[in-house]
């Protein structure tokens, strides 16, 4: 193959595993702005205390998270053993089958509390699903890519956030400017959902038309001689200590998006009395912002190495904190879209590498599991509390402050896994440039 020609067959790869993604997200996230907006008043007794109905609604919102690591363990074994391609379409199939069904759920009133229990399950079969598909999106990009090149391609998957953000919240938009307020709280928050069903078609096409990674291909041979030690195993035996600091170094970024985009939205529009529609609109503006800043910074740490782009973004997300609630408050949207734009911009700076930086942790034939099981805990610690934390840490305090030093917390917690990394890569041969 001509290098014009690899160079096609790379970015293909890498622009269909980011539009899986991105419309995997999107399903990840309308429940994110249903649940700040919607579900608290939909699926939980009317005469519960609007705090209280808040919480219930972010706590099922966190069971997405705290099944992100099973799936990864799940997908990361069928991804290691069978290929990156049917893991991944696999984990896509039931993402667009769980979200629409959440559209055809029948509300408290008329389900009682079997509404929050179905809305619990499939939220759970949503966190399974995303568990899975991080992993091989990044690994289908990556692993096509060539040696010097990853940040840059990997960077492709990590769009997906962004883009299936803008798309979840531009729909709510719509759909909440198309009909009346009563009507969108009565059935249109459920076209959101039900558009959904695209990912089932693009979970088809993955696995029809995309090729396995050629280096996944040379290092697993799919007819091995000899039975193969599952890769959970061996990661867990092997790579435990990269495992657990891959997940610390992911917290800040999640902690920090999963406020600005979730938390911010309750509190501006619940304590603030800031329109709904100036929230959503600083969030997707933001979120626009971030697609061609994580390709720069992913390319980027193809040049100048993974670790030190990583770190400086986990320092200034930490001190942004400190000015984004105030700036919020001032309910002015051009400050409220800065206050977001610029945390998105640090956010960047950690979420542009990762992809790659996670993935030259780990040898080809447990990569998948490896990579995947340190996002997932990642993304528990940091986003699926988050938000509760947020609610709770105000409750108690009536003040912000105490939320930005929770922030500024976990961004140290992603600094010094950064460090511990860069120190045991130095004491090992290299998987890959970091």
């Amino acid at each position: 193959m001509t290098a014009t020609a690899q160079s096609r067959s790379t970015t293909k790869v890498a622009a269909t595993a980011g539009a899986a993604a991105s419309i995997e997200w999107y399903d990840f996230f309308i429940y994110g702005t249903a649940a700040a907006l919607v579900f608290p008043g939909q699926f939980f007794p009317s005469d519960m205390p609007p705090f209280v109905a808040q919480i219930a609604a972010f706590s099922t919102f966190a069971v997405g998270f705290i099944v992100r690591p099973l799936g990864g363990i799940l997908f990361g074994h069928l991804g290691d053993m069978f290929g990156r391609r049917r893991a991944l379409s696999i984990a896509l199939l039931i993402m667009g089958i769980a979200t629409t069904a959440i559209g055809l759920l029948p509300n408290y009133a008329q389900a009682g509390i079997f509404a929050p229990l179905a809305l619990v399950l499939l939220r759970f079969a949503q966190g399974l699903a995303v568990g899975g598909q991080w992993g091989g999106a990044a690994l289908m990009a990556i692993e096509s890519a060539p040696a010097n090149r990853r940040g840059y391609y990997g960077s492709f998957v990590q769009i997906g956030v962004p883009v299936g953000l803008v798309l979840a919240n531009t729909v709510f938009l719509l759909v909440s400017e198309a009909v009346s307020p009563d009507a969108f709280q009565s059935w249109g928050w459920r076209v959101p959902f039900l558009l959904s069903v695209v990912l089932v078609a693009i979970g088809t096409y993955v696995q029809r038309h995309l090729e396995e990674p050629e280096e996944f291909d040379k290092a697993v041979p799919t007819t091995p001689d000899k039975p193969r030690e599952l890769p959970l195993t061996k990661v867990l035996r092997d790579h435990l200590p990269d495992v657990l600091l891959a997940g610390g170094a992911f917290v800040a970024n999640n902690t920090c998006f999963y406020i600005a985009i979730t938390y911010i939205v309750a509190y501006g529009t619940a304590t603030l009395g800031i329109a709904q529609e100036t929230m959503l609109l600083a969030v997707m503006s933001s979120s626009a912002m971030m697609l061609p800043v994580l390709v720069i910074f992913g390319g980027l740490s193809d040049r100048y190495g993974r670790r030190g782009i990583f770190m400086i973004g986990a320092v200034l997300s930490g001190l942004w904190a400190f000015a984004m609630f105030p700036l919020v408050e001032t309910a002015s949207t051009p400050l409220i879209v800065l206050a977001i734009a610029v945390e998105m911009l640090f956010i960047s700076m950690m979420y542009g590498p990762q992809a790659a930086l996670f993935a030259e942790l780990f040898p080809v034939d447990v990569r998948y599991s490896g990579a995947s099981l340190g996002y997932q805990v990642g993304s528990v610690v940091g986003g699926g509390f988050a938000p509760i934390i947020a609610t709770a840490l105000y409750a108690h305090y009536q003040s912000t402050l105490s939320i930005s030093l929770y922030l500024c917390a976990m961004c140290a917690v992603s600094f010094f896994s950064i460090v511990a990394l860069g120190r045991r890569a130095r004491r090992r041969p290299a998987v890959g440039a970091a």
